[in-house]
């Protein structure tokens, strides 16, 4: 997991976006490498000797120690990266884009971040750590549609945002973004992947708490439930069997585009505006099973008969295979389900819950014989904590969603009939009880032990990023600008 690490006097968990309303994207706002003289020649001289080729063609004309212009000073080089004051003005335009209160957060805090995702990037080089270009551009293709689709298709408010001229040299800086922001988070993540932590290290750490500054942990509940979906015909799955087969057939022989019948035709609209397009990869699981059992099987070129996964029926056409990588697209195909087979599936699930209500068979029973909820049927309906696990669900960070369905049930009361709807148009109905509830109370050892060996484990890597800062600062060619000088930096950027 990534951790958050101190770089100032505060610590900061410093998230910036690509656009608005993404937020998967840690990192740093990489800017035009131009840089104007701000100090001395010989100072500014490792800078310009680490930037690219044709950026030092550029900078011959610009920067004349003879004639000193402030544009953009150089805050920071760091290895082979520079840090230009405006990426921090960047970076406090993306927090007030978000919302953040900025108030509180000074410009040394948020250098102090910089520096750090800098140094992280720096010797995920180093170190070799591989990250995948096609995935980087597959995830750019994805921010561009995200953001088109919440500004109306229209490019020109994301250029203005990023001051770029064209598409081209949008795309150009989001790659570097991207890929500097990957570099740092493998590199994070390979300084913890050996982290472990014993019982008798959690039994110390929750030991050395003093009783009165224990966490409080809030109200915790276990729920279970029972799903039923509406049956699919066999008869609806051979049509759309079928219909795959003639696209199939009027790709392979007459020459259509795979990619127009997916825009016309697939029911994955997360996709459809890539042309269904995917990048897999051998080593990392992406997609269900099934899917990438298929496309891994395929050479290139190659359109794959229609197959069944939980989400409908697909075929997949094999693009391009490079080494451990497969760009595929695919076509999803959802079978409709009647409204009689709707009508048919609420009517058996009343009468699940009804056999609950009257104490004819218990609620884990019902679910062990009738659940349509594979993932789920074994354990009694039981769900499982995505976050944690395991069975307990703390009420005050539930899902929305789920919180709403049972925030007014009873211990062992059953829900009335649920209607859900997922992204794809599937329909299914489902019943919700609440089986154990543990009110809110101040951290118990045995109890909550989950709980305490994570906060536990957490410590132990934030100890092992701080070691491996330590030691990668002393080693690393390392300028901080004059103006940063006074900073009050909890690492020792400035190796006095």
């Amino acid at each position: 997991m990534l951790l958050k690490t101190i770089n100032s006097k505060f610590t900061i968990n410093l998230k910036y976006i690509l656009f608005l309303f993404i937020t998967m994207l840690s990192g740093q706002v990489i800017c035009a490498q131009e840089i104007i003289q701000d100090e001395t020649k010989d100072t500014i001289r490792p800078v310009i000797d680490s930037l690219k080729t044709e950026t030092k063609e550029q900078l011959k004309d610009s920067v004349n120690p003879l004639k000193p212009q402030k544009v953009d000073g150089v805050a920071a080089v760091v290895g082979d990266f520079i840090i230009l004051d405006s990426d921090i003005d960047k970076a406090y335009e993306e927090y007030k884009a978000q919302g953040i209160d900025i108030s509180n957060i000074s410009r040394c805090e948020l250098f102090g971040s910089l520096l750090e995702s800098k140094l992280y990037a720096h010797h995920a080089i180093q170190d070799s750590i591989p990250v995948s270009d096609a995935e980087i551009r597959q995830n750019i293709d994805y921010q561009i549609e995200q953001f088109l689709q919440s500004t109306n298709g229209s490019i020109d408010k994301l250029l203005k945002l990023y001051d770029k001229p064209d598409e081209k040299s949008l795309r150009e800086e989001m790659f570097e973004i991207n890929k500097n922001n990957e570099l740092s988070r493998k590199m994070q993540a390979k300084i913890v992947e050996d982290v472990e932590i014993t019982p008798e290290e959690v039994r110390e750490f929750f030991n050395k708490i003093p009783k009165d500054q224990r966490p409080t942990f809030g109200t915790e509940l276990k729920v279970a439930q029972i799903v039923v979906e509406p049956k699919v015909s066999e008869e609806e799955k051979q049509r759309v069997i079928d219909q795959l087969k003639q696209f199939r057939a009027d790709v392979l022989e007459n020459g259509a585009s795979f990619r127009s019948k997916v825009v016309l035709y697939s029911d994955d609209k997360a996709s459809i505006s890539t042309g269904g397009k995917y990048v897999l990869n051998r080593k990392k699981p992406r997609m269900v099973k099934e899917f990438r059992q298929v496309a891994f099987s395929l050479q290139e070129g190659e359109i794959s008969e229609p197959f069944e996964t939980d989400f409908g029926f697909h075929i997949i056409y094999c693009e391009k295979i490079r080494g451990e990588e497969y760009d595929v697209r695919h076509i999803l195909l959802i079978p409709k389900v009647s409204d009689e087979a709707i009508k048919e599936a609420k009517e058996r699930i009343e009468k699940i819950r009804q056999r609950i209500v009257d104490g004819d068979i218990s609620f884990a029973d019902a679910a062990k014989e009738s659940s349509d909820e594979k993932e789920t049927r074994a354990d009694g309906g039981q769900l499982i904590n995505p976050k944690t696990q395991d069975y307990n669900f703390e009420l005050t960070k539930m899902d929305p969603e789920l919180y709403s369905q049972i925030q007014n049930l009873k211990d062992g009361e059953v829900s009335l009939v649920q209607t859900e709807q997922d992204r794809t148009g599937k329909i299914k109905f489902k019943i919700l009880t609440v089986t154990d509830r543990i009110d809110e109370h101040e951290a118990n050892y045995a109890r909550d032990y989950l709980k305490i060996k994570e906060q536990a484990l957490n410590e132990k890597k934030i100890k092992a990023i701080e070691a491996w800062q330590k030691e990668k600062i002393k080693d690393t060619y390392i300028k901080i600008g004059d103006s940063y000088k006074d900073c009050d930096f909890t690492n020792n950027w400035l190796k006095k």
